[in-house]
């Protein structure tokens, strides 16, 4: 299948990130993310793009500020604009795959309930309490949270995206109520639904030292690996929420429902990170090399199709089917895309072989999209979206 998120492509939103796109935040100060590729009208058309290229599943975000423009105001249009948009799918004959939390929030949230302050679970249960009964009868998967630890590294850690915090302390409690509100997702859509397929999808990035002769930067690895892939996942499997990295931010802690609380293991992959130790904090540099003369991709990522097989062949250990609920690449002259998709499938189908229970593969993304702090630059789709 094919991946999307609503604030990328439905246009028309007024959230977290259209504020800071208008503090001039962007890699590309002027860069405004506006009316998207136009999805939240075009929805019926893009179906149609996603059939076109042969797609069973077609993964979609809800948009929270779209459903909740005021704190405790519900918007009804917007609640039967999003079930009607997945009775379409399901009529199309696609699996909605519907992810409750893309990175974005309401413009109220940061300052009224933030992740690092219990008020925040009750805001979310608000909001999977409303959005519930949109997935009545349509045997969606669902995904509470896409990519936790990106958001917490850039929002929490470094200030690079909304809140702009940095402070390990406020990143490791809003890490933990991410987790309880995972838990909490559970809850409202079982008693709504009954049976869920519920997950989170996380981004995993295979890691190497930089310097690979340096014992600083092969300690990196092996702290940053765990941390950064797993916590999250450990912690919907066994209860317990678990990071390490000195001088940054750790915690340590059990949280009560959060074991074995997912029915699968969402996988997000892209490339491999080169880690390096610096002498002062946050202490972690990382880049991207190119060792096997690959070419980085246009956003200058490395390719490294044999890291996916790594990680697949990690999460195996959980014990549950595994959808990869995204994997791209930015190809701006849609040259390299074949291959790339070519040598990222065949590592799908090794790590079937080797046993991984992988059932679904959706591809990042459908269309050419709105690409967060990069803006209009990168170009992900299966589809180039001339964007005038």
């Amino acid at each position: 299948g094919v991946a999307t998120s609503a604030y990328q492509v439905e246009g028309g939103i007024e959230n977290d990130w259209a504020e800071w796109e208008r503090q001039g935040k962007l890699k590309e100060p002027h860069a405004r993310c506006g009316i998207a590729v136009d999805h939240w009208r075009r929805y019926a058309e893009d179906y149609a793009l996603a059939k076109a290229v042969g797609a069973t599943a077609f993964r979609l975000s809800l948009e929270w500020a779209r459903i909740e423009p005021v704190r405790g105001r519900f918007d009804g249009a917007a609640l039967e604009g999003y079930r009607e948009r997945l009775l379409q799918l399901r009529a199309q004959g696609l699996r909605p795959v519907v992810t409750l939390h893309h990175f974005t929030h309401p413009t109220w949230f940061h300052a009224a309930t933030p992740w690092h302050l219990p008020e925040s679970l009750e805001a979310f249960r608000q909001y999977v309490r409303r959005c519930a009964p949109l997935l009545e009868g349509l045997d969606a998967l669902v995904i509470s949270f896409n990519e936790p630890m990106v958001l917490l590294l850039g929002g929490y850690l470094q200030g690079l995206m909304p809140p702009g915090i940095t402070d390990g302390a406020k990143t490791m409690a809003a890490l933990g109520n991410m987790v309880r509100a995972h838990v909490i997702a559970r809850e409202e859509l079982g008693q709504h639904l009954g049976r869920v397929e519920l997950g989170i999808s996380q981004n995993m990035l295979a890691f190497a030292p930089d310097r690979w002769w340096h014992p600083l930067d092969r300690s990196l690895v092996r702290l940053a690996a765990p941390a950064y892939n797993h916590a999250f996942h450990e912690a919907l499997s066994s209860g317990h929420l678990r990071v390490f990295m000195p001088g940054v931010a750790s915690t340590d802690v059990r949280i009560e429902g959060a074991r074995d609380s997912v029915e699968f293991v969402g996988v997000n992959y892209y490339t491999r990170a080169h880690l390096r130790f610096m002498p002062r904090p946050p202490f972690i540099d990382f880049k991207y090399r190119d060792p096997d003369g690959r070419g980085l991709t246009d956003i200058g990522w490395e390719q490294r199709p044999e890291g996916f097989l790594q990680l697949l062949q990690e999460v195996k250990r959980y014990g549950k089917p595994v959808w990869i609920t995204e994997n791209g690449i930015d190809d701006r002259k849609g040259t390299v895309r074949p291959e790339y998709l070519h040598a990222h499938l065949r590592q799908v189908l090794a790590a079937r072989e080797a046993g991984v229970d992988v059932q679904g593969y959706l591809y990042w993304s459908l269309l050419d999209n709105f690409e967060w702090l990069e803006g209009w630059g990168p170009r992900f789709g299966l589809y180039h979206v001339d964007f005038d």
